[in-house]
């Protein structure tokens, strides 16, 4: 009896991010980068993170630092060093070499004006502008003493076949793909070779990416068999776009993820929304990330450009702020209010502001919307009136305050009390709650519309809730 043959282990799942330096982190690259590291965290690998920076003139240091900043306030941790592609240059180099030593790359000694003269032609007699290279096959004794840039030399018949984890089976007909540079004639490799020796070298096994690089898939494979390595499993995710179908761009809005922080936007928020940008597990709309490790999987992602809908957007970051924990929240108020250019929180605001977070962050979709209901806290004495809140103070309320003042001196401080206190005093004077309401707003707060007045009132205290009713009464 024939034994089995062993099952070869799976090799664990390697995935990258790999962006372009030229600029802040698109929100699309963000989710780029959260399908990546979901799909890594939640099946036990490695995400990595490598920056894309061979094109020297238009990669900046700035932009590299805000890529870095959008990824840590996303709260997406990458495993090991960031990668620069850049510093692996000689590598690269050393590999298309390689391909020339194999004999499946070649010298191409045609200058840049014979290719345009010749696609020129070919466009001018309405035939194929697709550049065949008369070095391809040249006697390597007939190559002249001049320039040459290394080209691979790809297959001319036949069919090149990507199975697309999310895209399906996409077929490119070979004699319609040109035989890609490698490595230009000043020895700099191409990015089409580079991105393909760093995953390699990288060992990342599924590449995420968007599908704008669908079409790369193609030569890239070419690389692969080449060297004969492993081809990763490809899975080419649809673009976001903006709520009217079209492309996303600055007329839509935000499109930095560093955007969305300063717009004060929960960062658990942000990942619970892009990552339901065209992936979904059933009909769950909020979760937490552990939850979305746990569920993604590649042939859940959907073939349809994503709508960016704020209002969904800022319904999802509601349900996390009142989900978080007091602590975090106050944290990542803080941390909004520096990259807003908006003036830090005393301490005594932070400790008065993580009292007051039990009954503000239910009624939050922003960190503007909580920090704005919690004015009352964050205010000092005078507290400044507003028009509305002015207009109820009239002497009629006035009076009620100064009424109403010696029951809170002598009043245990717990909502019950405060409650008995309130009801016997309207009922006294013939009123509901309500006409009290709207004064005792306007003394605590400034305003007429704040949480509730019991709240504000244990949240201050005592002592300056009735400084503040007497200064108001006055």
């Amino acid at each position: 009896m024939t034994a089995p043959a062993p099952t070869l282990p799976k090799k664990p799942v390697v995935t990258r991010f790999a962006p372009s330096p030229t600029g802040y982190l698109h929100i699309g690259g963000g989710r780029t980068a959260l399908f990546n590291w979901l799909y890594a965290r939640g099946h036990g690998g490695t995400f990595l993170l490598r920056i894309e920076d061979t094109d020297r003139a238009r990669s900046t240091p700035d932009a590299t630092a805000a890529i870095l900043r959008g990824l840590t306030w996303l709260g997406l941790d990458w495993d090991g060093d960031v990668v620069s592609q850049f510093q692996q240059k000689d590598r690269h180099a050393d590999v298309a070499r390689d391909m020339l030593a194999r004999g499946s790359a070649y010298k191409c000694f045609c200058t840049q004006e014979e290719i345009e003269s010749f696609r020129a032609a070919a466009e001018a007699e309405k035939r194929s502008t697709l550049f065949i290279s008369p070095w391809r096959d040249a006697d390597p004794a007939t190559h002249p003493d001049t320039p040459f840039v290394i080209r691979m030399k790809a297959p001319r018949t036949g069919q090149t076949v990507i199975a697309d984890a999310v895209q399906g089976t996409v077929t490119f007909q070979n004699d319609l793909l040109d035989d890609m540079v490698c490595l230009r004639s000043d020895g700099t490799p191409t990015y089409m070779l580079a991105v393909v020796v760093d995953d390699h070298d990288m060992g990342v096994t599924h590449v995420i990416r968007g599908d704008d690089h669908l079409n790369n898939a193609a030569r890239q494979t070419m690389v692969y068999n080449a060297m004969g390595w492993d081809v990763p499993v490809w899975a080419h995710i649809p673009l976001i776009h903006g709520p009217d179908g079209k492309k996303l761009s600055k007329r839509h809005g935000a499109l930095g993820v560093e955007d969305y922080q300063s717009m004060g936007y929960p960062a658990a928020g942000m990942r619970n929304y892009l990552s339901r940008l065209g992936w979904s597990h059933g009909d769950d709309e909020f979760f937490t990330s552990a939850q979305a490790m746990g569920w993604f999987e590649l042939e859940d992602i959907g073939r349809a450009p994503a709508r960016l809908d704020f209002k969904k957007l800022e319904h999802i970051c509601g349900l996390h702020i009142a989900a978080g924990e007091n602590a975090a929240l106050l944290h990542e108020v803080q941390a909004y209010l520096v990259v807003s250019g908006q003036t830090a929180l005393t301490d005594a605001q932070s400790d008065g502001l993580l009292r007051a977070m039990y009954c503000l962050k239910d009624r939050a979709k922003t960190f503007p919307e909580l920090i704005d209901k919690a004015h009352f806290v964050l205010t000092s004495r005078p507290v400044q009136l507003d028009e509305a809140a002015t207009k109820s103070l009239d002497m009629v309320s006035r009076s009620m305050l100064r009424e109403l003042t010696p029951h809170l001196q002598t009043a245990l401080w717990t909502r019950e009390a405060l409650e008995a206190i309130f009801t016997a005093f309207a009922a006294a004077h013939g009123v509901g709650f309500g006409i009290l309401a709207a004064p005792l707003r306007a003394a605590l707060a400034g305003r007429i519309v704040t949480p509730s007045v019991y709240d504000m009132m244990l949240v201050i205290g005592q002592t300056e809730t009735i400084s503040r009713i007497e200064d108001a009464a006055a």
